[in-house]
């Protein structure tokens, strides 16, 4: 029996229509709104980053809308819609950060994991100085040593901002304008600028936005409002509610070994699972059940050997990933791209008088702005290729080149494609892991320099989405593409005085960073972890990886996507179920769950289809109160921290 067509998919594409009429948005309001988010919001997106885990993101573009469309008023005209989204995209390449980067490379050269590894000697200049440097000493970004880094930041930036153009603007167009796929995540940021467009207007998209405002306004005064301040005069914070979960791990340990356990509170979580597919949550959370069912089992039988009942989640994730997961994970996540594959190829299987509607992504329609695809193809064939010759230049051509060229030109167009298709269907980011490091380790390469260099292994995938919303609001995409070039010099600057403003105030991670001080030890294990594969002498890599693991989680994939296509069940489930099965954390994915059933069962009984349009603009007002809070709170912190340190 063939796969069931998900009714959820149509019902998603026509959420929202775009309008006939396109304008550029780009003027001298987009300028001013660059400099107040560079020097005002990316240092408070910075700090909430380091302390909860989350920077302002998406709250810091409604602020910013609210904000300027305030002051329009005052001058007695109103923001057009297109004006209104590129201050939005304007706020995300802003909130990049791109120096906040070297304050981890610091921690990876002077923390215990790379002390542990004996790895922290080999960490190359160009990622951060090392040990011992005076910069450390002093903590400084602003300091000689760090300066090969801060190059290589600029041109990697530098690339990006042209590379965005590229490869993932020509995906757009084919899984858009040809297969027509719904995106349901790009209705979130184009209902909420055409809210704010109607602004003081009676409308049902300003009412939902003022109802979500009230909504983060009063939970963020107190998931981030009280930690924030009381951080700011006592030694720890006061968390009412438990940043960034509550953590049952240990208490649940007799009833379920090697199962990590705990819950967000964040309401965000809830609000999340209303929005996201019904059928890709259900899915997902049917895989956790089965993680929850499964890890006693390994546990008894040997397989998760490293786990004890005193492990909390970090570490219950560390043990069970190199135990199994580590192998398991890889093998699910090729089952993705297989699936990805198969659907392709299915689609390219149509009658010969259908096969004529692929030549659409060749049409140029003036009035939204496109640009020709093969003026996509030269910029990602440009980017590609510099970055391949940065590569060459950082090892001294020590890696073999062929690598190179087949990620840049073989396995990114895959993935992407592969993940282009996934955002457009179920809203959900998806890659497959490993390629990186089978490919380092199949190499015979020795050394860990190449861990850190900027190779062309790119997925373009979450790009489409962007192009979409760009779409929805009715911008051309010339105002987008000079927003990306004027904000350029302003993101730089601003990053690299503000990184060096929070580690001059504290050492990252400390107590001062509750957020960075639980979880980067984590992250970095994760990361250098894979870095001893290709290091001469012991590596704990090579040690845990099993193809054994790896081949039952291939198996186990395909067998459920098998199983449910039998059964006529939706293509949505089957996505959610395997990403579920990958030991995803419960902490977060259980609030989605309640929320998906709350938003399904409740809210949908009593509005009707209206409701998908309802919860897009409300999670776009949440995320604004959200931001409002953190900003006011965040801002009594630093000025407290900064006044201290000047007393002492």
């Amino acid at each position: 029996m063939g796969m069931q067509e998900d009714k959820e998919l149509q019902e998603f594409r026509d959420l929202m229509k775009p309008p006939e009429v396109f304008h550029e948005g780009f003027g001298g309001m987009t300028v001013v709104g660059a400099i107040f988010m560079g020097f005002l919001m990316m240092p408070a997106s910075m700090y909430l980053a380091l302390m909860m885990g989350q920077g302002l993101g998406p709250a810091a573009r409604w602020v910013t809308i609210i904000l300027f469309v305030e002051i329009a008023k005052r001058s007695f005209r109103d923001l057009r819609q297109q004006e209104i989204y590129v201050l939005f995209y304007m706020t995300a390449a802003i909130m990049a950060t791109p120096f906040q980067g070297l304050l981890w490379n610091q921690y990876l050269v002077q923390g215990p994991v790379a002390k542990q590894l004996n790895i922290a000697a080999e960490i190359p200049r160009w990622v951060a100085p090392p040990p011992g440097s005076s910069a450390y000493a002093t903590r400084s970004l602003l300091h000689w040593d760090f300066m090969p880094a801060i190059i290589l930041v600029v041109v990697r930036q530098a690339l990006s901002r042209i590379d965005h153009f590229g490869l993932g603007y020509v995906l757009y167009r084919i899984t858009s304008d040809v297969e027509k796929l719904p995106f349901p995540m790009a209705t979130i940021g184009a209902q909420g600028s055409v809210a704010l467009a109607e602004s003081g207007k009676e409308t049902w998209r300003w009412r939902c936005f003022s109802i979500g405002s009230m909504m983060g306004l009063i939970f963020g005064s107190v998931y981030v409002g009280i930690p924030a301040l009381t951080g700011a005069i006592l030694a720890k914070p006061i968390q009412i509610i438990p940043i960034p979960w509550a953590d049952w791990t240990t208490k649940t340990a007799k009833w379920l070994p090697a199962v990590a356990t705990g819950m967000s509170f964040d309401l965000g979580g809830l609000l999340m699972g209303m929005l996201l597919p019904f059928w890709a949550v259900v899915g997902s959370f049917v895989g956790l059940v089965v993680t929850f069912v499964a890890n006693p089992f390994l546990f008894r039988y040997g397989v998760l050997r490293q786990w004890d009942p005193t492990m909390d989640t970090i570490a219950t994730k560390i043990a069970n990933y190199m135990d199994f997961y580590v192998s398991f994970t890889i093998g699910l996540s090729v089952t993705v791209g297989v699936i990805g594959i198969v659907k392709a190829i299915r689609s390219m299987k149509k009658p010969p008088g259908e096969r004529s509607e692929f030549s659409k992504i060749f049409d140029i329609n003036k009035v939204r702005g496109d640009i020709s695809v093969w003026v996509g193809l030269g910029i990602y064939l440009f980017s590609t290729t510099c970055y391949i010759l940065l590569c060459l230049y950082l090892l001294e051509g020590t890696f073999p080149i062929v690598f190179f060229i087949v990620y840049g030109f073989l396995w990114t167009p895959f993935i992407s494609y592969v993940c282009a298709r996934m955002e457009g269907i179920a809203g959900q980011f998806v890659n497959i892991p490993m390629i990186r490091e089978a490919t380092f380790i199949l190499s015979g390469y020795r050394g860990i320099d190449i861990w850190f260099a900027p190779i062309p292994l790119h997925n373009y995938g979450l790009a489409t989405v962007q192009f979409r919303q760009i779409e929805l609001t009715g911008t051309k995409l010339s105002g987008i593409i000079k927003t990306s070039f004027v904000v350029f010099p302003i993101v730089m600057t601003s990053s690299i005085i503000f990184s060096q403003y929070l580690w001059r105030l504290a050492e990252i991670p400390s107590a001062a960073y509750p957020f960075a001080q639980k979880m980067w030890e984590l992250q970095a294990f994760r990361q250098l972890f894979f870095a001893t594969s290709t290091r001469d002498g012991y590596s704990p890599f090579l040690e845990a990886f099993s193809f054994t693991y790896l081949s039952i989680g291939l198996g186990l994939g395909l067998l459920t996507y098998c199983v449910l296509s039998i059964f006529g069940l939706p293509v949505l489930l089957i996505y959610g179920v395997v990403r579920g099965l990958g030991e995803t954390m419960p902490h977060a994915l259980i609030p989605q769950f309640a929320g998906a059933l709350i938003g399904r069962y409740y809210f949908q009984k009593h509005f009707g289809k209206m409701w998908r349009q309802y919860i897009p603009v409300i999670i776009a007002g949440y995320s604004c109160g959200m931001g409002l809070v953190g900003m006011g709170a965040i801002a009594v912190a630093l000025l407290s921290r900064s006044l201290s340190n000047l007393l002492y």
